[in-house]
């Protein structure tokens, strides 16, 4: 059993910073990739930025040079590095990791965290 909390959100002026965090929690488990997703109002979920288990890193095209996605394996925990926030980045962003569980068999799933809302207003 493996859960992914997420932590950081809140509410910051434009231009600001902000980092996320997400750790799979559990045992038995390695984790093959994680990234973070968003979702505004009234708008589709979106992929923000991910790493793999190798350390390659993926971003949107609205967050390069902004944003950047790191991790610390003892961990098993994902960071969000977000700088020179834009109201545009409002929305509630989502963790994402796909894993290997061991246990009771091995096998690949895919978990999302709870969500953590990012506001950007003055």
């Amino acid at each position: 059993q493996v859960q992914l909390v997420e932590s950081g959100g809140g509410l910051v002026q434009p231009g600001g910073s902000l980092r996320l965090s997400c750790a799979a929690s559990g045992s038995l488990f390695s984790i093959n990739a994680m990234g973070w997703y968003r979702q505004a109002p009234g708008k589709q979920r979106e992929l923000v930025a991910t790493i793999t288990s190798g350390g390659t890193t993926k971003y949107a095209d609205s967050v390069k040079g902004r944003f950047t996605i790191s991790r610390d394996n003892a961990k098993n925990t994902v960071y969000l590095q977000m700088n020179n926030l834009k109201p545009g980045d409002t929305a509630v962003y989502y963790c994402n990791a796909e894993l290997t569980v061991w246990s009771p068999t091995s096998r690949i799933l895919e978990l999302w965290g709870q969500g953590t809302l990012v506001t950007v207003s003055s």
